[in-house]
């Protein structure tokens, strides 16, 4: 279904490219292969890798609502010290409702996880770091029925889940650039 979603948008693996504040422009491998040298620049520390998303409905010109803006962000942290992220926009994504833009958030995140882990577990040699996924829902507000099933998504194919407050790469990275 993602691929789908994802080919359906005019974006494939092939055209994917990811943003660095410090790095700027980045495709995939360039943007792992920047988060394994910045874990082995001090292996000794501890770090976070997170995947989050976001997104914004758009209007159409003629007024019509159903698209939406997406972000997807890759974040790694030395834990105590600082980090990077890397994000990509996902333009122009058709959504139904809030719940359904919810879902694909989720669905963006996990797929960009399963890629970005299977790719760091071949380049670091299996070496430990904590990893999650942040998702822009939470307790207080509209979102807060669909905390069950989209923690759910994501724990039943064995990623850790944050939400608000404490899903940062979602609510606070991604968000600034949606």
């Amino acid at each position: 279904m993602l691929d789908y979603l994802v080919m359906s948008n005019s974006n494939s693996y092939d055209s994917e490219y990811f943003v660095s504040p410090s790095r700027g422009k980045r495709d995939f491998l360039d943007a792992i292969g920047d988060i394994v040298e910045f874990i082995n620049e001090d292996a000794g520390s501890k770090y976070a890798v997170v995947v989050g998303t976001d997104s914004e409905e758009t209007v159409t010109p003629n007024g019509h609502a159903g698209l939406a803006q997406f972000v997807s962000v890759i974040t790694v942290h030395r834990i105590g010290r600082y980090g990077r992220y890397f994000w990509k926009r996902i333009p122009d994504v058709n959504t139904f409702d809030r719940h359904d833009r919810m879902l694909k958030e989720a669905y963006f995140s996990l797929e960009l996880a399963q890629r970005v882990v299977a790719h760091l577990r071949e380049r670091l040699n299996n070496k430990l770091y904590d990893f999650e996924i942040h998702l822009d829902i939470g307790r207080n507000g509209p979102t807060k029925s669909m905390i069950q099933e989209i923690v759910g998504i994501i724990t039943g194919n064995g990623f850790t889940a944050r939400i608000k407050p404490e899903s940062y790469a979602a609510n606070k990275v991604a968000d600034r650039h949606v």
